[in-house]
């Protein structure tokens, strides 16, 4: 089972993204997203905010700014004029780090 899934995997690893291709790279059924930036935006969500720690602000900032310089990822509404708002991340030990939602 586990040698199908090796088999699998590295026939279509094109699929996958690598550090040359970040977002995948496959050819001929590529898809449009189009994203709703329209106003009126959602409402603020009233959250009492907390502060992050350091080193989790620093790995956040590094993952947004690689988003946006790919062009995955835009401002909108409330954080078009300041800093990214309630954004959800994990890091790990090993000082690597993973942005897993919200922007």
């Amino acid at each position: 089972m586990k040698e199908k899934l090796i088999e699998l995997l590295y026939k279509y690893k094109s699929a996958f993204a690598t550090d040359k291709e970040p977002l995948g790279a496959i050819i001929g059924d590529e898809v449009d997203i189009i994203l709703n930036v329209d106003k009126p935006y959602p409402p603020l969500l009233k959250i009492t905010a907390y502060p992050a720690i350091q080193r989790v602000t620093e790995a956040l900032e590094v993952h947004i700014k690689e988003f946006m310089d790919l062009g995955a990822l835009k401002k909108v509404g409330y954080n078009e004029q300041g800093e990214v708002n309630k954004p959800v991340i994990i890091s790990w030990i090993n000082g690597k780090s993973r942005m897993v939602g919200d922007f």
